[in-house]
């Protein structure tokens, strides 16, 4: 069917190109007959999305659990895709059947960076679905999902906090290993910070505004977000963003949000 749900992305109209890997990808998906619907959530969906930089971040709604042949055509699907049309998008999906789908603890077949692993859809893409997501065909998340309330951004929030973040803090050896994590850590946990205390949800490039960090920092994480090729201080950067993610995950506690 035609990408017609999606509006604007990143300053303009979706790229035609995006426009017709996800036409591609939701006719393969077609094929399937348990895929019931196919959303769209994540930056795409809140208007965040940078061709080059953000992720696609989809998730499937299924009508039983996919195993077997069907998990080997969703991988082959993937495959293709990315090696063709959807080359370079980092295209994932999630799937997810409906008759579980309420439990957030259920690790769900997860196709992401050219590999199907096992992975649960967090409370964070639930609540993102739930309130900017979109449907490329099948019923929309808002049909399905709960509706969102405040009180679900906090405990979104809050579970990514408690969950990977503190792993993280305990790992520091993560962010010299991996540059990516200056960005992700900082902005992550300027997210965590505005939904505990807002109940609202902060897209990447307006959390990148409210990052605890340096000026200079923040103008090279700005840079990034428009797909420049900059690199900051590797061991200056990198203690920066861990220091956040270890102040952040130990002190910031639930506070108020309204429904």
């Amino acid at each position: 069917m035609p990408l017609l749900t999606l509006g604007q992305c990143d300053g303009g109209l979706v790229d035609e190109h995006l426009r017709a890997a996800l036409d591609d990808f939701v006719s393969q998906l077609a094929t399937i007959e348990d895929v019931e619907a196919v959303w769209v959530g994540g930056s795409l969906a809140t208007g965040d999305h940078v061709p080059g930089v953000s992720d696609l971040d989809l998730v499937a709604l299924t009508r039983v659990t996919l195993d077997g042949d069907a998990l080997e055509q969703i991988a082959a699907i993937h495959t293709e895709l990315d090696a063709g049309a959807a080359a370079g998008m980092n295209l994932g999906c999630q799937y997810a059947d409906r008759d579980s789908l309420a439990d957030a603890t259920i690790e769900r077949p997860t196709w992401t960076h050219g590999e199907l692993i096992t992975r649960a859809v967090s409370l964070v893409t639930r609540v993102e679905l739930a309130v900017h997501g979109s449907a490329l065909t099948g019923p929309p998340p808002h049909d399905v999902l709960p509706a969102e309330t405040g009180h679900m951004v906090v405990a979104a929030s809050q579970s990514e906090l408690a969950g990977y973040w503190s792993w993280a803090a305990r790992h520091p050896q993560m962010f010299w290993r991996l540059p990516v994590m200056v960005d992700l850590g900082l902005t992550a946990m300027a997210r965590a910070r505005h939904g505990i205390s807002r109940g609202e949800l902060l897209t990447k490039s307006a959390a990148i505004e409210q990052a605890h960090a340096p000026d200079w920092l923040k103008e090279q994480l700005r840079a990034r977000r428009r797909g420049e090729q900059l690199a900051s201080p590797r061991w200056r950067a990198a203690y920066i963003a861990w220091r956040d993610v270890q102040r952040t995950t130990a002190t910031t506690s639930v506070g108020s949000a309204s429904d």
